[in-house]
C-alpha cells in the first residue's frame, strides 16, 4: 500500500487546492493563541504568575508534577524500583524546604535538556521494559526558551520549573537565572530568528564553548543583532555570511548573561514565523521523516506530539503537551467521536479533513495527509507498528496433487491473516486503516478526535 511517492511533500500537495493560500494572519494566529490559554487549563503564561506562591499552592505544584507511579517501575537491568529507591527519590523533592510564601524566580533556558517528573537522570520503565521509553522523561526545553523557577531539589543539582505548558525538573546548570522583566522581554524581542529546519547548529566557536555548535530545534526562536551591537568580529568570525543571534548565557554563580552568537545562513532557518500555509505545514513535517523516535523528547528528538508542536511553532502556533490535552482540547475547531461512531462515520469525517488537521486515538496524535485511491494517508512519530498480514494456504488435496497452476492463480487459495507487532520507532508514513493496536483492536476503532487549527 505504501509507495515511494507516498514519502513526498509535493505528492500530497498536488492533491491540495490553492497550497500557498494563508490560514491565519499572524494577527489571528495571535488570537487563537490567546484563545488557547484561556481555555486550556494546562497551558500558563509565565507573565501572569503571581510572585509567589504559598506552601499548599506549591505542595500541590511538586505532587502534580512528581506524582508516584500507579504502576511497578523496573531498571533497564530488569531490577524493580524498591520502595527505599522511591523513598529517595522523593527525599530529592525536598519538600520540606517550602517555605509559608515562596517566590516564583525566572530563567532562560541555554541548552537542550530535559524536562522530568522526578529529579533524577535514572532511567526506569514499565513492565513491558521497551527500554526506548523512560518514564521519569516528560518533555524538553530549547535554547532561548523562558521558564519560571518555583523550587530546588534537596541535592541542589535540579530546579522545579514552569514553561508555558509544563512543569517538571531541569538540571540547573541548564538554565540561567535572571529578573522576570529580563527573562520576559528576552522572550518577546523582534526582530528574531525562527529555526525552521528540523535542527540548527551555532557556529563553531573555541571562544565560548558553552554556545559552540549549540543544538536547536524546529521552531525555536532567538532574538536578531546586527553588526552595530557586535561589531563585524563575532566570537572571531566574520558575520557577513551568517546571522547574529543573541544567545542567553549561565554565569559561573547561575545568573544570566547574553552574548552573541552565529548561524550560517546555509542552515535552514528564516528571519520572524513562516506564513501559516498547507504548504508550509507539509514541507515542514517531511523535515521530521525518517527521523528516531524520542519519548518526551528523549534521544535529541521528539514523540508524537513534540513532532506536532515543532511544526505547528514554526507559525507561532502554540498548543498542549500531551496528546490526550491536545485532542480533548476544546481550541481549534473540533470533530468528536463516541465509543458508538461507526468506522464508516469516522472514515466520512476524515475523508473531508485537510491535509495537516491532526487525528487522535488515545495516546498518539497523527497529521492527516490526505488520499490515495480511497485509502486515508497520515505522517506521525510512532513506537510501536502492528498490522494484519495475509499468507496464503491452500487445501491438503491442491499440495497433494502439485497443481502449480492453481497456486500461481491463487484459485484455491484462502487468505489467513497473522498480526504483525513491532517498533518502527521514528517519523513514518503509514495508510491508517491497516494500523492495530491488537487483533482486536484497530486505530480507526479508537480515534476520538479530528482537530484543525485553521
Amino acid at each position: 500500500m505504501l509507495k515511494p511517492d507516498h514519502l513526498s511533500a509535493d505528492f500530497w500537495l498536488a492533491k491540495v487546492a490553492d497550497p500557498d493560500r494563508l490560514l491565519l494572519t499572524g494577527a489571528q494566529i495571535s488570537t487563537r493563541n490567546s484563545e488557547t490559554f484561556a481555555r486550556q487549563p494546562e497551558m500558563t503564561r509565565l507573565a501572569d504568575l503571581p510572585a509567589s506562591f504559598t506552601a499548599a499552592q506549591l505542595a500541590d505544584i511538586i505532587d502534580n508534577a512528581s506524582a508516584s507511579a500507579k504502576q511497578q517501575r523496573f531498571y533497564a537491568n530488569g531490577q524493580p524500583v524498591t520502595a527505599t529507591q522511591w523513598q529517595h527519590y522523593r527525599q530529592n523533592l525536598n519538600t520540606d524546604a517550602v517555605q509559608p510564601a515562596n517566590p516564583v524566580r525566572f530563567a532562560l533556558v541555554v541548552k537542550r535538556t530535559d524536562l522530568r517528573s522526578m529529579p533524577t537522570e535514572d532511567r526506569v520503565h514499565n513492565e513491558q521494559m521497551a527500554l526506548d521509553l523512560d518514564r521519569f522523561q516528560e518533555t524538553a526545553l530549547f535554547p532561548g526558551e523562558p521558564v519560571a523557577v518555583l523550587h530546588q531539589s534537596h541535592d541542589a543539582n535540579w530546579l522545579l520549573v514552569q514553561n508555558y505548558h509544563y512543569t517538571g525538573w531541569v538540571q540547573a546548570a541548564d538554565v540561567a537565572t535572571g529578573s522576570r522583566q529580563q527573562v520576559l522581554e528576552y522572550s518577546e524581542q523582534t526582530p528574531f530568528l525562527l529555526v525552521t529546519g528540523a535542527r540548527a547548529y551555532t557556529s563553531y566557536t573555541p571562544a565560548v564553548p558553552a554556545i559552540s555548535e549549540l543544538l536547536l530545534d524546529m521552531g525555536t526562536r532567538l532574538p536578531l543583532l546586527t553588526t552595530d551591537d557586535t561589531g563585524h568580529n563575532v566570537n572571531g568570525q566574520n558575520p557577513h555570511a551568517s546571522y547574529i543571534v543573541k544567545l542567553p548565557l549561565r554565569s559561573a554563580d547561575g545568573s544570566l548573561a547574553f552574548t552573541p552568537a552565529l548561524i550560517a545562513r546555509q542552515q535552514d532557518v528564516r528571519v520572524g514565523y513562516l506564513p501559516y500555509t498547507p504548504a508550509n505545514v507539509l514541507q515542514q513535517a517531511f523535515k521530521f521523516l525518517g527521523d528516531r523516535y524520542g519519548w518526551g523528547h528523549d534521544y535529541d528528538s521528539r514523540d508524537c506530539t513534540g513532532f506536532i508542536i515543532e511544526i505547528y511553532r514554526s507559525f507561532g502556533l502554540l498548543m498542549p503537551r500531551n496528546s490526550g490535552q491536545q485532542g480533548e482540547g476544546s481550541y481549534g475547531q473540533n470533530i468528536r467521536f463516541s465509543a458508538q461512531s461507526s468506522q464508516h462515520e469516522k472514515l466520512a469525517a476524515i475523508s473531508k479533513a485537510s491535509a495537516g488537521d491532526l487525528i487522535y486515538r488515545p495516546g498518539h496524535v497523527m497529521l492527516y495527509l490526505g488520499e490515495d485511491n480511497g485509502e486515508p494517508f497520515v505522517i506521525h512519530s510512532v513506537h510501536e507498528l502492528a498490522y494484519f498480514s495475509y499468507k496464503e494456504s491452500y487445501k491438503a488435496s491442491d499440495k497433494a496433487s502439485g497443481d502449480a497452476s492453481d497456486k500461481v492463480s491463487g484459485q484455491n487459495a484462502d487468505a489467513t491473516p497473522e498480526l504483525y507487532q513491532g517498533i518502527l520507532n521514528g517519523v513514518a508514513v503509514t495508510p491508517l486503516t491497516p494500523l492495530r493496536l491488537s487483533a482486536d483492536s484497530s486505530y480507526l476503532d479508537k480515534i476520538y478526535a479530528l482537530k484543525s487549527l485553521r
